[in-house]
This record gives structure tokens, sequence and C-alpha cells, in this order.
């Protein structure tokens, strides 16, 4: 695959909570690029910090989180106006604005509870048209109407009129995805884009995701704990566990070749990847408590190739092959490439 023109790179992103108990961090010093037209998928349990991840970007963490100093998010999307990239994490309210709804999307995971059940779903699309776009009301009122018929809504003339309540989960996330490209963003963040929705609709809200990908270039970081969906349409893959990054690689790759015991597990996991009759594997333990985070890898204490050096400090990331990194123990003298250091940008 040739390599498109960054978008967005982050590195050393840490987004900590600051609560009665302690500090608990949500994300913990990740660091990822992205590409124009490639689709990057987020995969881990529910709680490793995939969620926070998008909502950093999108400038969304509010109190009592913060994303920490020296975390850097680094838009790309608009060149022309700044060469080196525009920092998100520290960017002002006003340029948060300019780009969120507009240059970078996103797709929430809840449809039913994320549209505002007073107002119609034209109302929410237009509105979004209208603040970023000097258009007129009759103008923008069309190009909704163009962008629900885009996402296989039938009817969408009457269908503009509705309100959330009034249609299906299915009819939501579309509307949502019609709403999230109403300003042909670079950049759309697709938080469990698929979740509670039955197969027909997920195979169909997939296949739209991928041809409209194909059709405006658009990047799209698809936000997961499916590998089923993972396989269907990512080109890229970083697996998190525990508010970090800790594996990544191409798609292909990473299902052929998994390296790290908590992507090896996930993939044991998976019903289609086990033999008819046998049980399901399963990864022993629990995830650890963010306020009380273990000194050394924390994925020590589930790990059944745990070694002494795991308790004792955090792995850094050894490179497997081109654009394939591992953050374990096991593979640093393995490899005959160098170890990265975990500060090293690290491009899927």
């Amino acid at each position: 695959m040739s390599v498109n023109k960054k978008i967005l790179r982050v590195e050393d992103l840490r987004v900590y909570f600051h609560t009665k108990n302690g500090e608990s961090k949500a994300v913990d010093g990740n660091h990822f690029t992205m590409y124009e037209n490639e689709t990057l998928a987020i995969v881990g349990e529910s709680g490793c910090g995939k969620s926070v991840t998008a909502m950093s970007i999108l400038g969304l963490v509010s109190e009592p989180g913060e994303i920490m100093p020296g975390s850097k998010i680094i838009y790309m999307g608009d060149v022309e106006k700044d060469e080196d990239g525009l920092n998100l994490a520290t960017a002002t309210d006003e340029q948060i604005r300019h780009i969120r709804g507009n240059e970078i999307s996103m797709i929430f995971q809840e449809p039913m509870t994320s549209l505002n059940p007073v107002f119609t779903v034209g109302d929410q699309i237009i509105e979004n048209i209208t603040i970023h776009e000097t258009v007129s009301k009759e103008a923008a009122r069309q190009r909704a109407i163009d962008l629900l018929s885009s996402v296989g809504i039938s009817r969408p003339e009457s269908v503009i009129d509705n309100y959330p309540f009034q249609l299906s989960g299915g009819m939501c996330q579309r509307v949502m995805i019609a709403m999230a490209l109403s300003c042909n963003p670079k950049l759309l963040i697709a938080d469990e884009p698929t979740t509670a929705l039955d197969v027909t609709i997920q195979a169909q809200i997939l296949t739209l995701m991928n041809q409209l990908k194909e059709k405006t270039g658009t990047s799209i970081m698809l936000i997961t704990h499916d590998l089923g969906v993972v396989a269907q349409v990512a080109d890229n893959v970083n697996v998190m566990y525990a508010g970090k990054v800790v594996e990544t690689a191409p798609v292909v790759e990473l299902f052929k070749n998994p390296k790290h015991p908590y992507t090896i597990g996930l993939m044991h996991s998976m019903p289609s990847l086990v033999s008819e009759g046998k049980r399901l594997a399963t990864i022993e333990g629990t995830v650890p408590n963010p306020l009380y985070l273990p000194k050394g890898c924390y994925f020590a204490d589930r790990c059944p190739d745990v070694m002494p050096i795991c308790r004792q400090k955090q792995p850094t990331a050894t490179k497997i092959a081109s654009r394939h990194r591992v953050w374990c123990f096991l593979y640093e003298n393995e490899v005959e490439e160098e170890v990265v250091e975990v500060t090293e940008e690290v491009e899927v």
C-alpha cells in the first residue's frame, strides 16, 4: 500500500481524571499516526481508553478529566494554514470549534442518546452545516436531504422532519453518519458505530463507511471491540490495554502474526477462530484499576508468559516488521531490528 499524507499524529497522549480517590490514568502515553484515506481501528476491552482517546482529539474531555501537559495531538489536515500542523491538545476553544464537526467529525456510540430529542433530525443536520458554512437555510435543508439519501434512508424528504424517537436505532445511526459527513470532514471518528444494531444493519453501515471513504477520501478512526468488524474495514490496527497501545500493525499482518500476549488472547477468544465443539478461550484475571496501576507492564498479572522484568518496568516498542510494533519484553532480543524507544513516533 502506498503511504498517503499524514493527517493526524499523536505523541505521548496522556489523559488523567482527577478524582477524590486519586488520579485515574485513562490514557497513559499513546503514540500513533493516521494517514489520508485510511481506516485505523482501535480495539480493546471496555475501559481501555479507546473513547477517551477520541474525545481528546475533539477537545471533549471535561472536568475532572485533563489532557496532561506534554501531550501532542497534531492535526495536519490544513497545511496551507499551518505547515507544522495544529496541536489540538493546546488549541484555543475557537480553533477547536472551527475543526470540530467541520474537519473532524464523530459518530457517537449511542445514536438514540446523542441526538437531541426535542429537535428534528433535519434541524440538527442543518445546524451543523450553517455553523461552519455560509449557506442559506434552504440550501442547507436540501443538502441534509441529499445526505440522508446518501446514507440509505428512503423517503428523506419526510424523514428530515422526524424526531429521533420516531426512528429506529439503525435509522438514527444513519442520521448520525449523515450529520458527521455534512461538512465533508477529513477525519471521521466512529465510536462503536454498529453497537446494538442487528447484523443486517451492521453490514449496511460498514459497507456505507467504506463507500464514503472511497468516494471522499475521508480518513476513518474506528473504535470497536469487535475483531470481526476490524477484519472487514480496517487498514491498520492499534490494540489498547489499560490506557496504552500494546501492539500496532497493518490489519493483515496483525491477524496473521499477532505478537503481544493480549492480542493473541483476543484472537483466540473469537468464535470463528476455534474449532467446533471447543470452549472459547478466555483471558484470565481482570483489567487493573486505573487508580492503582502496577509499576511494570499493566498486563503482567494476566499474562501467561510473564517474566520478572515485566513487573519491574514498562516495555518499550520493539519493531517486528516495517509497520508492526509491539510493547512486550518477549521480543526485545528476538528480532534483528533495534528496539524503538517509547518516545519515538509510531507510524501505522
